[in-house]
């Protein structure tokens, strides 16, 4: 499947030449070891794979590294010998899979830059939790380039569909309707919301066009998960799970701020800190934090207690959502497609939304004010965005997100109004087409990602 971090890694090679290694993080199940494979195979002469989630048991490696590191010739001539291999200087790339399973061998990646004869990518997941850093030299060589769930024009892509986003970015930049395709663009947008972005699933949905089959390939996904958390989590993962298991229920409320009160009695976030950071590293979620200031630089005025977690993938949302048995019928599938259920779409809509700016880059900010005085200073902004060029003032956009038939916008006015100075052109995220109405650039929600 055609992904966009190819073109990336295609940069990484052409302009470091050897002299830095990626290290690829995403959750599993992203297609880090398979774009890192597909890439091997067309720009190199040959490539040797090393999946360490198998390797870290054969001695024959594990010792190579222990023993040889410190004579690279040597190193590399032992591997050729184990894996039957030739290398080709400046032509071989060696893949360290599933690199968190034996750190050792991350830490020799600056030995292994250094000596300048080959190229190194890493894969990896949870590669920043202490049991996969403990005692180990971090390499100042390595890129880290984190993947996510494939993108909406990903999935436009797997499906052949390659004309669409263009004219998608087109309108979104000239500020004009899509007519009669925003309806064609909705339909697929509500396809991608459904199946999701995990290439397994993807790929499942068009061989057989069947949600069900795809929704059985994103409960391997999900009880995978949960398999890694009961596995790597240690002592945290009661919480982790518990977590994990309330992200759902959360984002079904209005404001969909985490109220740690709803999942334990008297919890603190203090205590709840190091099973979400478990989860946001191994890229199950996407944290939201609450910026204080609507102004340059919104990480440096953040309220650490008030947070949003959304789900890394909407599909997997979904699927996780409703875990019985028997819910998930194609019929529910099917509803949701063509936009006729009786559900929260807005929690549905809104992760959807921090996916794709997450996907593009984006760190997920939103504003949040509660004021029990006086109603005109509560506002909940469900995210902020900083220009890209940065001007003396009007720097920060503020997006609402809307995903049914109330397009009312009081908190956007409201919030508008009182940081005039601070805020460009607020944007509301709708179901509807392209509309600038009342100094609000409304937008098709498949507009999110160019924002």
């Amino acid at each position: 499947m055609k992904r966009k971090i190819y073109q990336k890694l295609l940069e990484w090679k052409s302009l470091d030449h050897g002299t830095s290694a990626v290290l690829i993080n995403g959750a599993r199940r992203v297609g880090k070891s398979y774009i890192a494979e597909e890439f091997a195979k067309r720009e190199y002469r040959n490539y040797l794979l090393i999946d360490f989630s198998k390797a870290k048991d054969d001695l024959r490696v594990t010792d190579t590294f222990r023993t040889y590191l410190s004579q690279p010739k040597e190193f590399f001539r032992r591997l050729s010998v184990i894996y039957n291999m030739t290398f080709y200087e400046r032509d071989t790339l060696f893949i360290f899979d599933e690199v968190q399973k034996f750190p050792r061998a991350r830490e020799a990646i600056k030995t292994l830059v250094a000596d300048g004869h080959y190229d190194f990518i890493e894969t990896g997941s949870l590669v920043s939790i202490n049991e996969n850093v403990k005692d180990i030299l971090i390499p100042s060589e390595e890129i880290d380039i984190d993947m996510y769930p494939m993108d909406f024009e990903e999935f436009l892509w797997a499906k052949g569909n390659e004309t669409l986003m263009p004219m998608i970015r087109e309108c979104f930049e000239k500020r004009i309707p899509m007519g009669p395709v925003h309806r064609v663009a909705m339909d697929a947008l509500r396809e991608y919301l459904i199946v999701g972005g995990m290439p397994q699933v993807i790929n499942r949905y068009l061989e057989t066009n069947d949600f069900k089959a795809a929704d059985r390939e994103k409960r391997k996904i999900l009880a995978l998960y949960r398999k890694g958390i009961k596995e790597h989590a240690g002592a945290l993962a009661e919480r982790v799970e518990a977590l994990y298991d309330f992200i759902p229920s959360q984002l079904q409320q209005h404001e969909k701020k985490v109220v740690l009160a709803d999942l334990e009695p008297e919890a603190r976030m203090r205590e709840y800190q190091d099973p979400l950071f478990w989860l946001k590293d191994a890229r199950v979620v996407n944290v939201a934090y609450n910026a204080t200031e609507p102004n340059v630089g919104l990480g440096l005025s953040l309220d650490h207690s008030t947070i949003k977690c959304y789900f890394g993938d909407t599909g997997l949302l979904i699927s996780h959502s409703f875990d019985e048995n028997d819910l998930m019928a194609e019929d529910i599938h099917k509803r949701l497609l063509f936009d006729d259920i009786a559900l929260n779409k807005g929690m549905l809509t809104e992760n959807l939304v921090a996916q794709m700016l997450t996907a593009a880059g984006r760190k997920l900010y939103f504003f949040s004010r509660s004021d029990s005085k006086d109603r005109k200073n509560r506002m909940e902004i469900d995210f902020l965005i900083a220009k890209s060029k940065l001007a003396r003032k009007n720097n920060i956009h503020a997006i609402e997100v809307k995903s049914g038939k109330n397009t009312t916008h009081r908190s956007l006015d409201k919030f508008s109004a009182k940081y005039l100075d601070w805020l460009d052109t607020p944007y509301l995220l709708w179901d509807r087409d392209l509309l600038i109405k009342d100094g609000i650039l409304h937008l098709p929600l498949y507009m999110a990602p160019l924002l």
